[in-house]
Protein backbone atom coordinates (compact mmCIF):
# COMPACT_ATOMS: atom_id res chain seq x y z
CA UNK A 1 0.00 0.00 0.00
CA UNK A 2 1.38 3.29 -1.25
CA UNK A 3 0.52 6.51 0.67
CA UNK A 4 -0.03 9.20 -1.02
CA UNK A 5 0.44 13.42 -0.67
CA UNK A 6 -1.39 15.38 -3.34
CA UNK A 7 -1.50 18.96 -3.86
CA UNK A 8 -4.18 20.33 -5.93
CA UNK A 9 -5.81 23.89 -6.79
CA UNK A 10 -9.38 24.74 -7.43
CA UNK A 11 -11.91 27.45 -8.69
CA UNK A 12 -14.42 26.47 -6.19
CA UNK A 13 -17.43 28.69 -7.64
CA UNK A 14 -19.81 25.82 -9.16
CA UNK A 15 -18.55 23.08 -6.30
CA UNK A 16 -20.13 22.61 -3.02
CA UNK A 17 -17.58 22.98 -1.05
CA UNK A 18 -14.71 20.14 -0.50
CA UNK A 19 -16.89 17.46 1.30
CA UNK A 20 -19.06 14.54 -0.43
CA UNK A 21 -22.41 15.15 0.42
CA UNK A 22 -25.50 13.37 -1.12
CA UNK A 23 -26.65 14.61 -4.37
CA UNK A 24 -23.82 17.48 -4.94
CA UNK A 25 -20.99 18.49 -6.64
CA UNK A 26 -18.19 18.36 -4.74
CA UNK A 27 -13.66 18.65 -5.31
CA UNK A 28 -13.68 15.71 -2.57
CA UNK A 29 -15.92 13.77 -4.81
CA UNK A 30 -14.88 14.69 -8.05
CA UNK A 31 -10.69 13.68 -7.06
CA UNK A 32 -12.34 10.52 -5.77
CA UNK A 33 -13.94 9.59 -8.67
CA UNK A 34 -10.82 10.37 -11.16
CA UNK A 35 -8.53 8.29 -8.81
CA UNK A 36 -11.30 5.54 -9.48
CA UNK A 37 -11.63 5.51 -12.73
CA UNK A 38 -7.76 5.27 -13.09
CA UNK A 39 -6.75 2.74 -10.66
CA UNK A 40 -10.01 0.66 -10.23
CA UNK A 41 -9.50 1.68 -6.70
CA UNK A 42 -12.21 2.83 -3.94
CA UNK A 43 -10.92 5.90 -1.84
CA UNK A 44 -11.70 8.86 0.03
CA UNK A 45 -8.90 11.53 -0.24
CA UNK A 46 -8.98 13.06 2.72
CA UNK A 47 -7.96 17.15 2.60
CA UNK A 48 -6.30 19.54 5.42
CA UNK A 49 -9.48 21.06 5.74
CA UNK A 50 -12.89 21.31 4.49
CA UNK A 51 -13.52 24.55 1.94
CA UNK A 52 -16.97 25.94 1.80
CA UNK A 53 -19.04 26.01 -1.30
CA UNK A 54 -17.73 28.57 -3.21
CA UNK A 55 -13.84 28.71 -1.22
CA UNK A 56 -10.86 28.20 -3.53
CA UNK A 57 -7.54 26.92 -2.89
CA UNK A 58 -3.80 27.65 -4.24
CA UNK A 59 -2.76 24.32 -3.19
CA UNK A 60 -5.17 21.72 -0.74
CA UNK A 61 -3.14 19.18 0.37
CA UNK A 62 -5.17 15.81 0.56
CA UNK A 63 -3.69 12.03 1.31
CA UNK A 64 -4.92 8.52 0.37
CA UNK A 65 -3.91 4.76 0.39
CA UNK A 66 -3.85 2.77 -2.61
CA UNK A 67 -2.73 -0.13 -3.97
CA UNK A 68 -1.82 0.77 -7.95
CA UNK A 69 2.06 1.30 -9.03
CA UNK A 70 1.23 4.00 -11.35
CA UNK A 71 4.19 6.32 -11.22
CA UNK A 72 3.46 10.04 -9.20
CA UNK A 73 4.61 11.57 -12.26
CA UNK A 74 1.96 9.41 -14.91
CA UNK A 75 -0.82 9.75 -12.39
CA UNK A 76 -0.43 13.31 -12.35
CA UNK A 77 -1.02 13.83 -15.97
CA UNK A 78 -3.29 10.85 -16.05
CA UNK A 79 -5.25 12.92 -13.33
CA UNK A 80 -5.48 16.16 -14.99
CA UNK A 81 -6.73 14.82 -18.06
CA UNK A 82 -9.91 13.39 -15.81
CA UNK A 83 -10.36 15.79 -13.85
CA UNK A 84 -12.51 19.33 -15.21
CA UNK A 85 -10.59 22.39 -15.95
CA UNK A 86 -11.88 24.30 -12.74
CA UNK A 87 -9.41 21.30 -10.64
CA UNK A 88 -5.64 20.80 -11.33
CA UNK A 89 -3.68 18.38 -9.75
CA UNK A 90 -0.22 20.49 -9.06
CA UNK A 91 2.29 17.49 -8.09
CA UNK A 92 1.99 14.42 -5.99
CA UNK A 93 4.44 12.74 -3.59
CA UNK A 94 4.63 9.08 -1.69
CA UNK A 95 4.36 10.24 1.76
CA UNK A 96 5.56 8.41 5.33
CA UNK A 97 2.28 6.03 6.07
CA UNK A 98 1.98 7.83 9.36
CA UNK A 99 1.39 11.36 7.44
CA UNK A 100 -1.98 12.66 7.05
CA UNK A 101 -3.51 15.92 5.23
CA UNK A 102 -5.19 17.09 8.19
CA UNK A 103 -3.80 15.86 11.44
CA UNK A 104 -0.29 16.13 10.17
CA UNK A 105 -0.61 19.81 9.26
CA UNK A 106 0.87 22.79 11.85
CA UNK A 107 -0.50 26.17 10.01
CA UNK A 108 -2.59 27.39 7.10
CA UNK A 109 -2.82 30.08 5.35
CA UNK A 110 -5.95 31.80 4.07
CA UNK A 111 -6.29 35.05 1.85
CA UNK A 112 -9.11 37.38 1.13
CA UNK A 113 -9.61 39.78 -1.92
CA UNK A 114 -12.01 42.42 -1.73
CA UNK A 115 -12.13 44.90 -5.16
CA UNK A 116 -12.53 48.19 -4.18
CA UNK A 117 -12.89 50.18 -7.10
CA UNK A 118 -16.11 51.02 -8.54
CA UNK A 119 -16.46 48.78 -11.32
CA UNK A 120 -15.67 45.03 -10.85
CA UNK A 121 -14.56 43.68 -14.13
CA UNK A 122 -16.96 40.56 -14.92
CA UNK A 123 -13.85 38.20 -15.40
CA UNK A 124 -12.96 39.15 -11.49
CA UNK A 125 -16.74 38.83 -9.90
CA UNK A 126 -16.07 35.05 -9.09
CA UNK A 127 -12.70 35.75 -7.54
CA UNK A 128 -13.65 38.67 -4.73
CA UNK A 129 -15.70 40.32 -2.83
CA UNK A 130 -16.56 43.55 -4.48
CA UNK A 131 -17.35 46.39 -2.10
CA UNK A 132 -16.45 49.46 -3.60
CA UNK A 133 -18.24 51.77 -0.87
CA UNK A 134 -16.51 53.67 2.19
CA UNK A 135 -13.61 51.96 4.41
CA UNK A 136 -10.92 53.08 6.86
CA UNK A 137 -8.18 50.92 5.71
CA UNK A 138 -6.42 51.91 8.24
CA UNK A 139 -8.65 50.86 11.36
CA UNK A 140 -9.61 47.65 9.60
CA UNK A 141 -5.62 47.01 9.61
CA UNK A 142 -5.00 48.06 13.15
CA UNK A 143 -7.95 45.48 14.09
CA UNK A 144 -6.54 42.66 12.33
CA UNK A 145 -3.45 43.05 14.60
CA UNK A 146 -6.13 42.32 17.58
CA UNK A 147 -6.79 38.67 16.63
CA UNK A 148 -3.14 37.70 16.41
CA UNK A 149 -1.87 35.30 19.30
CA UNK A 150 -4.20 32.18 21.07
CA UNK A 151 -7.70 33.13 21.39
CA UNK A 152 -11.30 31.14 21.82
CA UNK A 153 -13.33 31.86 18.28
CA UNK A 154 -15.99 31.12 19.68
CA UNK A 155 -17.52 34.43 18.39
CA UNK A 156 -16.12 33.75 14.63
CA UNK A 157 -17.28 30.11 14.64
CA UNK A 158 -20.76 29.35 12.56
CA UNK A 159 -22.34 26.45 14.46
CA UNK A 160 -21.15 23.32 12.60
CA UNK A 161 -24.26 21.16 11.27
CA UNK A 162 -21.97 18.47 11.45
CA UNK A 163 -21.89 19.00 15.03
CA UNK A 164 -25.17 17.61 17.19
CA UNK A 165 -26.36 18.81 20.13
CA UNK A 166 -25.12 16.03 21.95
CA UNK A 167 -21.88 15.69 20.77
CA UNK A 168 -18.54 16.54 23.02
CA UNK A 169 -17.84 20.22 23.13
CA UNK A 170 -14.74 20.79 21.13
CA UNK A 171 -12.01 23.16 22.17
CA UNK A 172 -12.57 26.25 19.94
CA UNK A 173 -8.99 27.88 20.60
CA UNK A 174 -6.68 28.56 17.87
CA UNK A 175 -3.61 30.44 17.59
CA UNK A 176 -3.46 33.14 14.95
CA UNK A 177 0.68 34.08 13.96
CA UNK A 178 -0.27 36.67 11.28
CA UNK A 179 -3.46 38.50 10.68
CA UNK A 180 -2.91 41.97 8.41
CA UNK A 181 -4.21 42.95 5.31
CA UNK A 182 -2.76 45.33 2.62
CA UNK A 183 -3.32 47.44 -0.60
CA UNK A 184 -2.91 45.61 -3.55
CA UNK A 185 -3.81 47.76 -6.56
CA UNK A 186 -7.88 47.94 -6.54
CA UNK A 187 -8.07 45.55 -4.13
CA UNK A 188 -8.14 45.37 0.04
CA UNK A 189 -6.44 41.64 0.54
CA UNK A 190 -6.55 40.28 3.97
CA UNK A 191 -3.88 37.41 4.44
CA UNK A 192 -4.00 35.26 7.70
CA UNK A 193 -1.63 32.33 9.25
CA UNK A 194 -2.82 30.08 11.85
CA UNK A 195 -2.51 26.89 13.85
CA UNK A 196 -6.25 25.86 12.40
CA UNK A 197 -9.15 27.46 11.58
CA UNK A 198 -12.95 26.92 12.66
CA UNK A 199 -16.25 26.46 10.41
CA UNK A 200 -16.50 29.99 8.52
CA UNK A 201 -13.82 31.55 10.79
CA UNK A 202 -11.82 33.79 8.00
CA UNK A 203 -14.79 34.95 6.69
CA UNK A 204 -16.71 35.81 9.90
CA UNK A 205 -13.61 37.49 10.89
CA UNK A 206 -13.25 39.44 7.26
CA UNK A 207 -17.22 40.24 7.84
CA UNK A 208 -16.22 42.13 11.30
CA UNK A 209 -13.47 43.59 10.12
CA UNK A 210 -15.63 45.32 7.12
CA UNK A 211 -17.87 46.86 9.79
CA UNK A 212 -14.24 48.41 11.93
CA UNK A 213 -13.86 49.89 8.41
CA UNK A 214 -17.20 51.67 8.42
CA UNK A 215 -16.86 52.62 11.77
CA UNK A 216 -19.69 50.54 13.65
CA UNK A 217 -17.09 49.08 15.21
CA UNK A 218 -14.21 50.17 16.80
CA UNK A 219 -10.93 48.22 16.51
CA UNK A 220 -10.61 48.02 20.40
CA UNK A 221 -14.18 46.44 19.65
CA UNK A 222 -12.71 42.94 18.66
CA UNK A 223 -11.04 41.76 21.77
CA UNK A 224 -14.62 42.33 23.48
CA UNK A 225 -16.04 39.90 20.72
CA UNK A 226 -13.51 37.41 21.29
CA UNK A 227 -14.12 37.46 25.08
CA UNK A 228 -17.91 36.99 24.77
CA UNK A 229 -17.55 34.05 23.19
CA UNK A 230 -21.02 34.19 20.70
CA UNK A 231 -21.69 34.51 17.43
CA UNK A 232 -23.60 37.21 17.33
CA UNK A 233 -21.29 39.88 18.64
CA UNK A 234 -19.44 39.35 15.58
CA UNK A 235 -20.06 41.20 11.88
CA UNK A 236 -21.86 38.78 9.33
CA UNK A 237 -19.89 36.21 7.20
CA UNK A 238 -18.56 37.25 4.11
CA UNK A 239 -19.08 35.93 0.90
CA UNK A 240 -17.33 32.81 -0.05
CA UNK A 241 -15.91 34.07 -3.57
CA UNK A 242 -13.30 36.37 -2.26
CA UNK A 243 -11.73 33.43 -0.33
CA UNK A 244 -8.88 31.13 -1.01
CA UNK A 245 -6.69 28.33 0.77
CA UNK A 246 -3.48 29.60 0.38
CA UNK A 247 -0.79 27.14 1.91
CA UNK A 248 -0.64 24.09 4.23
CA UNK A 249 2.23 23.49 6.64
CA UNK A 250 3.59 20.60 7.41
CA UNK A 251 6.89 19.37 10.08
CA UNK A 252 9.50 17.69 8.59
Amino acid sequence: MRNLKLILSYDGSDFAGWQVQPDAITVQGTLASAIGRITGEKVLPQGSGRTDAGVHALAQVATFVIESSIPTTNFVIALNDGLPPSVRVLEIEEAAADFHARHSALAKTYRYRIYRAAICPPFLARYVWHYPYPLDEQAMESAAARVEGEHDFTSFAAVDPEQGREAAPVSNVRRIFSSRWEREGDELVYTVNGSGFLHHMVRNLVGTFILVGKGTLQKDDVARILEVRKRSAAGATAPASGLYLVNVEYGH
